[in-house]
């Protein structure tokens, strides 16, 4: 048995990156990851897609190069090299974080932890290895686990017809599907609609709420969902998916019903499973050692403390918000308490994005979300389409809204349109001080600028 100061489970972003910072501090710390390190994001998540994002926006951009005065040709997508170049951007990520985690003495252990007590872990090497029992239990004053998510199955006949396929397997594909069906319009399904219409295939997707991304602003989600179909995206919301087909040629027919009454059906090539993701804490005997969990996640307070002190949750195992920054600041929040430390983190000032095309974004409460909690609001509007910059660009399809309380107090603020993952940050910064409309609409922005939009959302309110 080896004793350290800290044991972290998982080494996603909110765990690695929590791991330096103990490291940093003095603690002697242990990483256990039982698959890569990065975690979801950076091997399966948010890097890749990105990745696959940004060779849509090419794909895109030489598409309408005419609209600027270039001749070229037809973009052809070649899935061989776009999966590459994934690749590699993931290997360098990869290796940089190892390389860090090395500098700065963490010592990382491959293998599934399994907690033998609040204290006290053992880790079940991957099957190619063998190493002597003793040596992989761990002892620590605190663990943090940050074990993440992974996605949940599609609970319909059919689901594991060949060509049904998650997220994972879609960013792997060797060619572009002629037609792909997306069960699912929540920022998994949108972001991977938008790409592989990008690519050149027929889209449809299949949402089971009254509308697409149901946690953004209501205004913002139909604004997308409105572009989306205007490029030629299929998306048709309250339809329960009940059923898929696997014909003898190897093409898919997805069944499902529309608004409770009407059966419907749409064949593609492709199916993605994108209805959402769940906690992974199944192999880490959590009842063993008394840790509160429920079909969400783990049940944590206010510092990410679990029902057991020792024992942290941090990130998508906890259930309360799957965002990688939000484990990242989480796991800080944890290594405080640990240390006994104050600090001023405000976890409800969370920024999101969607990188769909044109992109969203979005900081604080909606307006629905405002309006269910009484309170009294004011909305200010601003659009793209009379922004100078964004017409330079090609771009006049977006919008920003500012949410703020009768005092002034910005409360939430939604965008959608380019850079808007951008955007949000200058709102968010603000919330994070308690800034008001007026605090905004006094500070110089540059000309000509999308964040002027951000600028014209506020004057527009006062």
């Amino acid at each position: 048995m080896k004793k350290v100061d800290l044991i972290i489970i998982g080494a996603g972003p909110g765990g690695y990156e929590t791991a330096l910072a103990a490291a940093k501090s003095g603690l002697a710390t242990v990483l256990i990851e039982k698959s890569q390190i990065g975690g979801t994001c950076l091997n399966e998540g948010c890097i890749p897609t990105k990745c696959f994002c940004r060779s849509a926006e090419v794909m895109e951009d030489i598409a309408a190069a005419g609209n600027y005065g270039i001749k070229t040709g037809p973009p052809l997508p070649e899935m061989k090299d776009i999966v590459s170049r994934k690749n590699d951007t993931i290997k360098a990520l990869g290796e940089s974080v190892a390389a860090l985690l090395k500098r700065n003495a963490v010592t990382v252990i491959s293998g599934t932890a399994v907690f033998i007590d609040s204290h006290t872990v053992e880790v079940v090497p991957p099957d190619d290895t063998e190493q002597p029992k003793d040596g992989l239990i761990f002892q620590a004053s605190h663990i943090i686990i940050a074990t993440g998510s992974s996605t949940k199955p599609l609970a319909v006949p059919g689901n594991e017809s060949p060509g049904v396929i998650t997220s994972k397997e879609l960013l792997e594909i060797d060619h572009v599907p002629s037609r792909l069906c997306i069960v699912g319009g929540g920022v998994i399904g949108m972001e991977f609609a938008s790409i592989f219409h990008a690519f050149g295939s027929q889209v449809t997707v299949l949402e089971f709420c009254k509308e697409i991304l149901p946690n953004i602003d209501s205004d913002i989600a139909k604004r997308l969902r409105t572009t989306m179909k205007g490029k030629g995206v299929t998306v048709v919301t309250q339809a329960r998916v009940e059923e898929i087909k696997a014909a003898p040629d190897g093409s898919l027919t997805v069944h499902y019903t529309h608004k409770g009454v009407t059966a419907q059906e749409v064949s593609a090539d492709v199916v993605v499973s994108a209805v959402g993701r769940m906690a992974n804490v199944g192999s880490l005997n959590l009842d063993q050692v008394g840790v509160t969990y429920t079909a969400k996640g783990i049940t944590v307070n206010g510092n990410m403390q679990t029902s057991v002190p020792s024992i942290y949750a941090i990130g998508d195992v906890n259930g309360l918000c799957q965002l990688a920054h939000a484990a990242s600041f989480q796991g800080r929040r944890a290594l405080h308490h640990i240390c006994g430390k104050a600090d001023t983190l405000q976890l409800d000032v969370m920024p999101a994005a969607v990188f769909t095309s044109p992109e969203i974004a979005s900081v604080g409460l909606t307006e629905e979300t405002a309006r269910a909690q009484g309170l009294e609001i004011r909305i200010g509007k601003s659009f793209f389409r009379a922004n100078g910059k964004a017409l330079a660009m090609g771009a006049p399809d977006g919008m920003v809204k500012l949410i703020a309380g009768t005092d002034g107090g910005i409360v939430g603020c939604h965008i959608m349109g380019a850079h808007a993952a951008d955007l949000i940050q200058e709102i968010t910064a603000l919330m994070r001080f308690d800034a008001t409309v007026n605090d905004l609409c006094e500070i110089v922005h540059a000309h000509p600028t999308l964040g002027e939009a951000v600028l014209d959302a506020a004057r527009n309110m006062i």
